[in-house]
């Protein structure tokens, strides 16, 4: 029976425990409630399992009959399970609708890292090339999911959700450009909140004319917050790359920073000159081609985020012009740019939280209100 096959998946599968459900549908597909020892060892057989890599295992259990590729739904029935029975997000079992919204970030992130054609088709190949598989069984080991940093932590999602329900302030589940724009306290230009609304980096998935769904916001954040990844770097270079050629070029850059010169103008900062800007970006980059930019020039840099900042995001470039020189060669070989955000992020979040339930006298007073309740 279902109840007695979670042992089967962890023991003699060595899978993570949350697989069980998927894997039991896998085999009863006359769907009769009960796998019986013949019928799990056929399938294991036939499906050459006891010769394959727990990755093409994982793949084999998860894709439709008919595909090549793992969508996103197909992570799903994992996801529920995972919330059905992990310890760690035990306490969400009595909130369902944010038990979905955590599965779909779950979900979303591990696209966003993995799916790097980002065509929604996850394939075989691109799951061997990742660190999911060994995620998910620290996951499966780990009580305290937020030690998981990779894809699964709650207190990830948490960040991520509240600044997309802070930026909706109808709480239709759709931004616009003026929401956008209120990010990060008006950190991002007009022109490159444009370039995102005309899914230059990435194809809205919300199919509604000028508006951004929560699956593009997950994208946005995660691309916003750590510029040092692979993904980000493909979706700002997009953005920047005006006429989808492959090269940045002097004019492109020149565009972008015009409206962060205006910005620094209006706040009485002094304005730093695009020539000097310029020489700054080709000293951080050493490009291949003298007057030109790609994609690959900028993989190769560990300074490359810096760049995207410059041009875009004034808070953080602000905070790059006034760095410590000694400190911006040295790398966190823990923990991601995104990890720090969503850290501070979480703590900042957690301390307003408390501050308000002790104004309000009532803990439970979030029912009554507009604020997310968590």
């Amino acid at each position: 029976r279902y109840t007695e096959f979670k042992l089967v998946t962890r023991e003699v599968c060595k899978l993570p425990s949350f697989f069980s459900s998927a894997l039991f549908r896998r085999i009863d597909v006359e769907c009769y409630g009960i796998v019986t020892r013949d019928a799990f060892l056929k399938y294991w057989a036939e499906s050459s399992m006891l010769t394959v890599d727990m990755a093409t295992q994982v793949f084999e259990i998860l894709k439709q009959p008919n595909r090549r590729y793992l969508t996103k739904a197909d992570f799903k029935p994992v996801l529920e399970e995972l919330l059905a029975t992990h310890p760690g997000l035990e306490f969400l079992q009595g909130t369902p609708e944010f038990q979905e919204k955590y599965a779909e970030t779950v979900i979303y992130r591990i696209f966003y890292y993995i799916n790097r054609s980002g065509n929604g088709r996850l394939t075989l190949r691109e799951l061997k090339r990742s660190n999911l598989i060994f995620v998910m069984q620290q996951v499966d080991e780990e009580e305290e999911i937020n030690k998981i940093l990779r894809y699964f932590s709650y207190e990830h999602f948490y960040v991520i959700y509240c600044k997309f329900w802070e930026l909706d302030t109808d709480h239709d589940y759709l931004l616009d450009r003026e929401n956008l724009i209120r990010y990060g306290n008006h950190c991002l230009t007009y022109r490159i909140v444009d370039r995102i609304f005309s899914q230059a980096p990435k194809k809205f998935s919300s199919n509604v004319e000028g508006k951004m769904s929560y699956e593009d916001f997950v994208y946005f954040i995660l691309a916003e917050e750590d510029k040092s990844s692979e993904p980000s770097l493909e979706y700002w270079f997009k953005c920047i790359d005006l006429d989808g050629n492959g090269v940045l070029t002097s004019s492109e850059l020149q565009y972008f920073y015009e409206e962060q010169l205006h910005r620094m103008s209006c706040m009485s900062q002094e304005p730093v000159l695009f020539e000097d800007i310029l020489c700054q970006i080709v000293d951080m980059i050493s490009p291949e081609r003298e007057g030109y930019i790609t994609l690959h020039d900028l993989k190769r840099s560990k300074l490359s985020g810096n760049i995207f900042n410059i041009l875009f995001n004034l808070n953080k470039f602000m905070a790059f012009e006034s760095r410590d020189p000694f400190l911006i060669h040295q790398v966190d070989l823990i923990n991601t740019e995104w990890d720090r955000f969503a850290h501070r992020e979480y703590v900042r979040l957690s301390m307003e939280e408390d501050s308000e339930a002790a104004s309000n006298g009532n803990v439970e007073s979030w029912e009554e209100s507009l604020e997310a309740p968590f």
